[in-house]
C-alpha cells in the first residue's frame, strides 16, 4: 500500500530523480539540476511547479540554507515501494561475499562474517543476530564431570549453535558417558522440542528397563542439560565508524553509537521490525518507534533461515540517504546464501 498521497506519472519520475540524486550527492536538489537530466526536456519552471506540489503533499522538505529540496521520510517510503526487486548484485560484490563466507560451517561464524561483509558492501552498519530456536536439530551432547556436584553439559545443534551450562549434579563420568551415548544414539537429528517430549515419555515408561542409565538421564534432563537456551541470542555489529563521517548531528550520532553498544537494544530493535514469517527483505524508514535516537535512520533486513527454521536475522542500519536498491539486493542475496550454505554443511 502506498505510504503517502497518490501522485501522477510526471510527479513520480521527478520524485524518483530527486531521491536518487540526493542519495548520490547528499546535496539539496534544485530544479535546474533536474532539468539538465530530465528525459522529457521539462523546463526548470515546470519542474519547480511539480516540486512545489510534491512539497505540499509531504514528499519534499527544504533546508533553511538552501533553495534546493530534500526527500522526506514519505518520499523514501514511496521510492522503496516503486523498486522492482529485480536488481542483481555486481560480480564484484558477489566475489566479496563469496570470499568472506568461504569455509563457513556454522551459524555463529556465518553471522559474524556476515555483519562484516554487510558493512563492507553497504558502507553502513552491518548487524546480525543468531538465535537458538526450538526447532534446532540435535547433533550431539557431551557431559563432563568438573568436580564435586558439578557437571558441564555441552549441546551442539546441526545448525552449528553450541550451548553449554554447568549443572549441580554428582554423577560419575562413566554414567555421564553412558547417558551421552544413549542420547546421541537415539536422538541425533531430532528437533530439541521433539527430543525433550520423547525423553519425558521414556522416563515414565522405560525406567525399569534401563534403571541406572535412565536415572542418570533423568537427573541430567531435570537439571536442564538438554535445554537449548532458546532465548539466547548472539549479536554481531560491524561498521559503526561508517556513520561518523556521514552524520552531521553529533549528539544524535553519539546516541546511536551508544545504542549499538547495547546488544539487548539491537535484539529488541530487530525483533520489533523483522517478522520471522516474512519472506522478503523489509525496509523500515524511521526507527523512532523502537528507539527515539534512531528517528533519521533506516533498517533494511531479513530473517535468516535454514529450511523452515529461523536461525536469526541480518540487517543494515544507515541514514535515510542510503542506497536502497543496492542494500536490499545484498541483504536478500546473503539471506538466500545462508540457507544454501548451512543446508550443505549439515
Amino acid at each position: 500500500m502506498p505510504s503517502g498521497p497518490p501522485i501522477g506519472e510526471r510527479e513520480r519520475e521527478i520524485l524518483t530523480a530527486i531521491v536518487e540524486t540526493f542519495i548520490a550527492t547528499g546535496d539539496p536538489v534544485g530544479s535546474r539540476t533536474l532539468a539538465r537530466s530530465n528525459r522529457e526536456g521539462l523546463s526548470p519552471a515546470t519542474i519547480r511547479n511539480v516540486m512545489a506540489d510534491l512539497a505540499d503533499a509531504g514528499y519534499l522538505e527544504q533546508p533553511h540554507t538552501s533553495a534546493g529540496r530534500v526527500p522526506s521520510s514519505e518520499a523514501y517510503r514511496y521510492y522503496v515501494e516503486q523498486l522492482t526487486g529485480k536488481a542483481s548484485l555486481s560480480q564484484e560484490d558477489q566475489g566479496i561475499i563469496t570470499d568472506s563466507l568461504h569455509g563457513v560451517s556454522d551459524v555463529q561464524e556465518f553471522m559474524e562474517r556476515t555483519s562484516h561483509v554487510l558493512s563492507l558492501i553497504s558502507h553502513n552498519v552491518g548487524i546480525t543476530v543468531a538465535v537458538g530456536g526450538p526447532k534446532n536439530a540435535l547433533e550431539h551432547v557431551y557431559f563432563s564431570r568438573l568436580g564435586d556436584q558439578k557437571v558441564l553439559a555441552v549441546l551442539v545443534t546441526r545448525s552449528g549453535l553450541v550451548r553449554d551450562r554447568v549443572l549441580r549434579l554428582d554423577l560419575p563420568q562413566v554414567d555421564l558417558d553412558a547417558a551421552a551415548r544413549f542420547i546421541n544414539d537415539n536422538f541425533r537429528g531430532w528437533t530439541m522440542e521433539a527430543m525433550r517430549t520423547e525423553l519425558a515419555r521414556r522416563l515414565e515408561q522405560e525406567r525399569s528397563e534401563y534403571d541406572r542409565l535412565m536415572t542418570s538421564v533423568e537427573q541430567l534432563y531435570r537439571q536442564g542439560a538438554l535445554t537449548a537456551h532458546e532465548s539466547a541470542q548472539v549479536v554481531f555489529v560491524e561498521g559503526a565508524s561508517n556513520l561518523v563521517t556521514g552524520e552531521q548531528d553529533r549528539q544524535r550520532l553519539q546516541e546511536l553509537l551508544q545504542t549499538l553498544e547495547e546488544k539487548q537494544k539491537i535484539v529488541e530493535l530487530l525483533g520489533a521490525y523483522l517478522d520471522a514469517k516474512q519472506e522478503a527483505v523489509r525496509v523500515v524508514i524511521g526507527l523512532d518507534e523502537a528507539l527515539p535516537s534512531m528517528r533519521n535512520f533506516v533498517l533494511i533486513g531479513a530473517p535468516a533461515r535454514v529450511g523452515d527454521d529461523v536461525m536469526g536475522s541480518l540487517a543494515v542500519i544507515g541514514p535515510t540517504r542510503i542506497d536502497y536498491q543496492h542494500t536490499m539486493t545484498a541483504v536478500s542475496y546473503i539471506a538466500r546464501l545462508f540457507d544454501k550454505i548451512l543446508n550443505e554443511s549439515e
